[in-house]
């Protein structure tokens, strides 16, 4: 299976892409509003897909979505943009390095939102692995 195909490959490039993310924000931010630097990054990230979806011809008729789709879409936006709204006033204040592992805290409530709300089961290894997140989490943003 070629590595574009996996899984993992993308996960990883999200991960290197994220850690950008506060590196590269915590920096812009300096000398303007969290909220505003926000706008501009979502603007940003609207025109990248913009190209990237007519380079690649994926464009699809909204119509085709089901009301299901456009419902989790819709509230999938929302938490989307509260979370950057909320990561941006974030690094604002705090330090990226202390600031990205404590928004990771989202790890740990993936895990337990996938049992509770999608049926997803982890084995007594998975949940061990969460714990440790959540330690790593609280020892890292921790200022000592």
């Amino acid at each position: 299976m070629p590595l574009t195909q996996s899984w993992q490959f993308w996960a990883i490039l999200a991960a290197i892409f994220a850690a950008l993310t506060a590196i590269f924000a915590k920096v812009g931010i300096e000398n303007v509003d969290s909220d505003y630097a926000t706008f501009i990054r979502t603007l940003i990230i609207a025109a990248v897909l913009l190209v990237m979806l007519s380079v690649l011809g994926k464009w699809q008729s909204p119509g085709q979505l089901s009301g299901r789709t456009w419902l989790f879409l819709t509230l999938s936006g929302l938490a989307t943009g509260a979370s950057w709204l909320a990561y941006f006033r974030a690094l604002k204040l705090g330090d990226a390095a202390r600031v990205a592992p404590l928004d990771k805290l989202s790890i740990v409530l993936v895990a337990i939102f996938g049992v509770v709300f999608l049926g997803e089961k982890l084995a007594p290894a998975n949940w061990l692995g969460v714990a440790l997140i959540l330690a790593g989490v609280l020892l890292v943003s921790w200022r000592v």
